[in-house]
């Protein structure tokens, strides 16, 4: 396709109108019919349309191969919209999928009207640069009104409306004399009459012209520029403020903390106007050649490598040092970090079950119990689950038990909560059996009602707790214990990151 286009456009540079002719063409082509040179001279256009063509054609087959490529790389659309917040919303909220042959559209449109960017961008350099000191000077003057002024800010948008657009299209439209007018006696500007010239209009560059392709140099330099600036403002703040350092986030944050107070208490007092005055002039004055020169040197005399003792036989500055310095012993004294991890005990309940049995027949020792696994919540009889008639969940055995995520275990083994009443009592539990010696089970108990009812209904629970002793022969189908176990925050290193 590149070479589609290097062809197309070296055809229409070499018959523009205008261009000199070959200095090797034959000399007895010029002696041939008119009819001859109709056709010679009607053959360039046709090339040209045919390359014209060509080019649109292969850029349609190459954007429908991509295409079909991409839509196997990225996932269909379901055409799920996200929700903005109304059923009255405009109709921008459904936009249209990434499809190539729309951004290749809309990347033409867009850079045959971002010229007039780059226009103002190099105009306000131009000005920013004293390459002409007379306009940097007047920007300086209105600058420095509407900073002892700031109501004048809002005239300027007025007055650049004014003096940048209107009357730079009046005079568009009803041009000065041209020097072949001199002639004509007491000939001055003058803006009466009808207009003499068209109204000057804004029209987006044509494809493949040579504004075309400067405004895509300028987009493929803006685009590096940011980059560029993205990359160095990642490299410069992101360190000093993810708490890859502690110690120096630590101390970002004390001094941002402080500085934070100081501007609610003491913000009014700050004179704005001509901060901002000496400050854009300081700016602006240091783009000049001469201030620049002066800024470099003194940057390679006292800020060039400030942590060398001595540099080009002098010494650093003290204003310098000291800064330095004082950040230093702020991040070896001042800022202490606790390096011990932080600690949590974590839970665990073992769940086993017995099989219902009529309320005549109490069950067994614990021979009968049946181990069911082990479940982050107690099961007890008026927990969610229990209510709703869902088995209980956990793992099976010890092993298969984890650590939160983000932790790892600080102990080898579980231990047993000897402390069985303490848990039933912070957790509200009522309609259970509590032994305060021995294993430490809790048990399910059955009410009365349903001892002394025949037939098998369903259990009915208890309004309270009882002791282990007092309950015997009324328990019902499921027992639990609470094993604990001390876990610590996992330290995350930067290759695990």
């Amino acid at each position: 396709m590149d070479d589609f286009a290097s062809g197309f456009l070296t055809g229409i540079d070499e018959h523009e109108p205008g261009a000199p002719e070959d200095d090797h063409e034959d000399e007895s082509q010029l002696d041939d019919t008119q009819d001859d040179q109709q056709d010679e001279q009607a053959e360039p256009p046709k090339k040209a349309r045919g390359l014209r063509s060509g080019i649109f054609r292969a850029a349609n087959l190459q954007d429908k191969l991509l295409e079909k490529l991409v839509s196997q790389v990225i996932p269909a659309d379901d055409g799920h919209q996200p929700d903005l917040g109304g059923d009255d919303m405009p109709t921008f909220a459904e936009r249209p999928g990434f499809s190539l042959p729309l951004m290749s559209t809309n990347f033409r449109r867009f850079n045959a009207r971002i010229g007039v960017v780059f226009k103002f961008q190099a105009r306000a350099l131009r000005v920013l640069s004293w390459r002409r000191p007379t306009h940097t000077l007047s920007f300086l003057a209105v600058y420095t009104f509407v900073c002892l002024d700031p109501y004048l800010l809002f005239a300027l948008p007025l007055a650049i409306a004014l003096f940048g657009v209107l009357v730079p299209s009046f005079v568009a439209r009803h041009p000065a004399p041209t020097p072949d007018a001199d002639r004509v006696r007491n000939m001055s500007y003058s803006p009466r009459g009808p207009p003499l010239a068209p109204a000057r209009t804004v029209k987006p560059t044509k494809e493949l012209s040579r504004d075309f392709f400067r405004n895509m140099g300028d987009l493929q330099n803006v685009m590096e520029d940011f980059s560029v600036a993205h990359d160095k403002v990642i490299a410069l703040v992101v360190p000093k403020t993810n708490f890859s350092d502690e110690a120096l986030s630590s101390a970002v944050f004390v001094v941002l903390s402080v500085g934070c107070l100081l501007m609610l208490i003491a913000s009014h007092l700050i004179p704005l106007r001509f901060l901002s005055l000496i400050g854009g002039w300081a700016g602006i004055l240091s783009n000049h050649p001469s201030v620049a020169r002066w800024i470099n040197q003194t940057k390679l005399q006292y800020l060039d490598t400030p942590s060398t003792p001595t540099l080009r036989g002098k010494t650093p500055s003290p204003w310098v040092t000291s800064p330095l310095s004082a950040l230093h012993n702020l991040l070896t004294t001042d800022i202490l970090l606790d390096t011990s991890p932080e600690t949590r005990e974590v839970e665990i309940f073992e769940l086993q079950h017995h099989p219902y049995s009529p309320p005549s027949t109490p069950t067994s020792g614990p021979g009968e119990w049946q181990p069911w696994l082990f479940t982050p919540s107690p099961y007890d009889p008026l927990s969610a689950s229990r209510i709703s008639n869902r088995r209980p969940c956990g793992a099976r055995f010890f092993e298969d038990v984890l650590p939160p995520p983000g932790w790892e275990w600080s102990e080898k083994k579980w231990a047993l909560d000897l402390w069985s009443r303490e848990w039933v009592e912070e957790r509200i539990i009522t309609g259970v059996e509590v032994e305060t010696e021995g294993e430490r089970w809790v048990y399910d108990v059955l009410s009365e009602r349903d001892l002394g009812e025949e037939g098998g209904k369903v259990p009915v629970v208890g309004p309270g707790w009882e002791e282990g002793e007092e309950g015997v022969g009324r328990r019902g189908q499921w027992r639990r214990r609470r094993w604990v176990r001390m876990v610590k925050r996992r330290k995350v290193t930067a290759a695990a990151a």
